[in-house]
């Protein structure tokens, strides 16, 4: 039956085993709580995090939609009724209330951010006179109005300071302005500036990468195209066969070499276009250019910079073996090396001083060399700077180059 003393000792017993789970849940959540430390342990978590991540949003420079979602992040860490953020020419973010005050902030920012030094503006002066005395007489009538609160508001305007440049300002808005929310708010804002200042040293990384690759680009375009096309033309008339085999490699050629997208690529695609090109090449020089290859298969997907092994394999072709009387010999191995791939490039070429490649590798001196210097500053900005080129060379005893690739490599995509 339903009713009988059975069923109801059994609905007691689940009753009591359901709030017996709860209170152990409640108990579980808060000691984990309590594991965070003291409440100034906590506070500082709570700073830290919001911090990272407003930082995440600024990786990019000053934007609107980056400004957007940090300044929520920002506002909770100053404990304002109001945060925004702005560039030199306008606001690019608001969080909080009184946005009617909005158009007004440049007018009020204009001489920080000409000047570089922190404005405090007291309650009752964001407004401009008119709007001000609009708002008084409308709260003597009785009439709702949104200008109210914005009277009662102060504000405390820090300069963002990137590369010794005002590049915008942090605006907090409270009902006081005391000595604490100023100094918050230009701390704030200096942090807002090293995110400014990492994004710009991230651009520049970039840009500087992208003007390297087309300085390699223009090194390839006058010499090697110049005679890959006398070598095609000398075999039209003798062997139009072939010919037309060289015409379609020096069109794959071409078309990877000047790729519009991606700074990075494949072993095995790099690979592909060393192949083209010595094929190129020993159809100008024939047997004077011997070349001996040997790869591991497992570091043919190795992700490796743009255009970072073909200006080596032209190197030791232009600069070891063409001046050299005779056949030349170049060896180009890939091979696994544990967390790294090793590839080496060697030539028993003409070599060169050690000192003048130290000299030219530093920047110091120009020279013709300019894949060598170019594919050693890539590595180096990419790597670190212990994963440069390691070169060995003498006079008359050819060259050896070594490069040292992470096979790990998350942020970066072929």
């Amino acid at each position: 039956m339903p009713d009988s003393p059975l069923y109801t000792a059994a609905a007691v017993a689940v009753i009591a085993l359901a709030i017996a789970v709860v209170v152990g849940v409640g108990l579980k959540v808060l000691r984990s709580f309590r594991e965070l430390g003291s409440d100034a342990e906590r506070a500082t978590y709570k700073t830290l995090h919001a911090a990272s991540r407003a930082g995440q949003h600024l990786r990019t420079g000053l934007t609107p939609s980056g400004a957007a979602k940090a300044s929520r992040q920002l506002r909770s860490l100053l404990g304002c009724e109001a945060l925004a953020i702005t560039d030199t020419s306008g606001v690019l973010a608001w969080d909080g209330a009184a946005e009617e005050l909005k158009p007004l902030l440049m007018a009020r920012a204009a001489d920080v951010l000409s000047g570089g030094r922190t404005a405090v503006v007291p309650a009752g002066e964001l407004l401009t006179a008119e709007a001000a005395v609009r708002a008084a007489g409308k709260a003597r009538a009785g009439v709702k109005n949104k200008d109210a609160a914005a009277t009662e508001l102060a504000a405390v305007i820090a300069p963002i300071k990137a590369g010794g440049r005002v590049v915008g300002v942090v605006a907090a808005f409270a009902p006081a302005a005391g000595s604490g929310l100023v100094r918050a708010t230009g701390e704030v804002a200096d942090w807002v500036a090293t995110q400014v200042e990492l994004a710009e040293l991230d651009a520049s990384r970039t840009l500087l990468m992208e003007a390297e690759v087309r300085a390699l680009r223009a090194q390839i375009s006058p010499h090697f195209i110049y005679n890959s096309l006398n070598a095609i033309a000398s075999f039209i008339n003798t062997d139009p066969v072939r010919a037309r085999e060289l015409v379609v490699e020096f069109a794959d050629f071409t078309r990877y070499s000047f790729r519009r997208h991606g700074d990075f690529t494949t072993l095995a695609e790099e690979l592909r276009c060393i192949d083209r090109y010595l094929l190129l090449e020993r159809a100008r020089f024939g047997d004077r250019v011997q070349v001996s290859l040997q790869i591991a298969p497992e570091v043919l997907s190795t992700v490796i910079p743009f255009l970072s092994l073909q200006p080596l394999v032209e190197n030791a072709v232009r600069h070891g073996l063409e001046a050299k009387e005779g056949p030349g010999r170049i060896s180009l191995t890939a091979h696994d090396s544990g967390a790294f791939a090793e590839v080496t490039i060697e030539d028993d070429g003409v070599g060169m001083d050690p000192e003048e490649l130290r000299s030219m590798l530093a920047g110091h001196t120009d020279g013709d060399h300019v894949g060598l210097r170019n594919v050693d500053a890539r590595l180096r900005q990419v790597y670190g700077e212990d994963n440069g080129l390691v070169i060995e060379t003498a006079p008359g005893e050819g060259t050896l180059i070594t490069m040292r690739i992470p096979k790990s490599q998350p942020h970066h995509d072929a």
